[in-house]
């Protein structure tokens, strides 16, 4: 089994986002004062992702601010962020349940209750009113970044506009329960409303960090919040690569505490063959259903009832 790798940056500081004048702590919003969507940036919805509070932090503190409508930076999971341990990075991902996995309206509605929860219903309001969303996230490994654009074309639209990272998914989301990115009117196809979720590589790399940014920075100009040239001096000197696309067709889903993959997958790895079998759960095995069948984001968290990976093949 590889080795976890080391944690190369360090957890910002997140103080100057506790009292943003919204009401909600670790929530700041800026108005331009000019006509324009509301354009919302999410960060820490898992508690040792961390490249989403440094491209938070680079707004903040580099003076990004709207030219049109309204921007809001959100960080949400600050309860698990603030048990961060870069000695034991993988443990501080939630405290009670995954925050992307309780965005149904039965859920938020219901009467259970956890810290993730809770803070969610606190969120809602503010994600009520988005016309757009960025949803900030990393991943377990090294495979490079890619854009979660759910399953509607408005998804797959607004990623190819942003442009970056090079890999889109569409994809449907998991079994175990609603993510933000697909919360409302953004997993409505006659709805306006739209959301990307991007990893931006393995959670404590620079690389990360500089894709978050990066991303972060293409979209504000795309949803038209910011000016090119504000965005400008920020991003690399040379164009994007190309996009490609892959269509998620199944999601894996862990049915027993014996799932195990035959090999160390890390992602994005093309399987050439269908009926290849790439995993073990239980006594059942997991095959590919078809020819060169891409793995999407193959999880090292195999309990049952979660997400181990996704199959899907490229279409563009």
């Amino acid at each position: 089994m590889t080795q976890p790798p080391v944690v190369e940056i360090a957890a910002p500081d997140i103080a100057g986002f506790r009292d943003g004048g919204t009401g909600i702590p670790y929530v700041v919003a800026w108005d331009s004062g000019q006509p324009g969507l509301h354009v919302v940036v999410t960060a820490l919805v898992h508690g040792n992702e961390l490249c989403g509070a440094h491209a938070a932090t680079f707004l903040h503190e580099r003076g990004i601010r709207p030219r049109r409508g309204r921007l809001t930076v959100a960080l949400c999971n600050v309860d698990a962020y603030r048990r961060f341990d870069p000695l034991n990075p993988t443990a501080s991902r939630y405290v009670d349940e995954d925050f992307n996995r309780v965005w149904d309206v039965a859920t938020l509605d219901g009467p259970r209750t956890s810290i993730e929860l809770r803070r969610a219903r606190e969120l809602r309001p503010l994600i009520d009113t988005a016309d757009l969303l960025l949803d900030v996230h990393s991943m377990q490994t090294t495979a490079r970044p890619l854009v979660l654009s759910g399953p509607l074309a408005k998804g797959l639209e607004l990623a190819r506009q942003v442009g970056v990272p090079e890999l889109v998914v569409v994809d449907g989301g998991h079994a175990a329960g609603r993510r933000m990115r697909d919360y409302g009117g953004f997993g409505d196809p006659a709805s306006a409303r739209n959301a990307l979720l991007v990893e931006c590589g393995q959670h404590w790399t620079q690389l990360a960090v500089d894709i978050a940014i990066e991303t972060t920075l293409r979209f504000l100009v795309v949803t038209g919040a910011i000016d090119p040239a504000d965005a400008a001096p920020h991003l690399p000197a040379t164009r994007p690569s190309p996009q490609r696309v892959v269509e998620v067709t199944q999601a894996v889903t862990v049915s027993t505490p014996e799932f195990a993959f035959i090999e160390d997958y890390s992602g994005l790895e093309v399987i050439p063959r269908a009926g290849t079998t790439i995993a073990h759960d239980g006594t059942a095995e997991v095959r590919t259903p078809y020819d060169d069948c891409v793995l999407i984001m193959p999880s090292k968290r195999l309990t049952p009832g979660q997400t181990a990976v996704r199959l899907g093949r490229f279409i563009v």
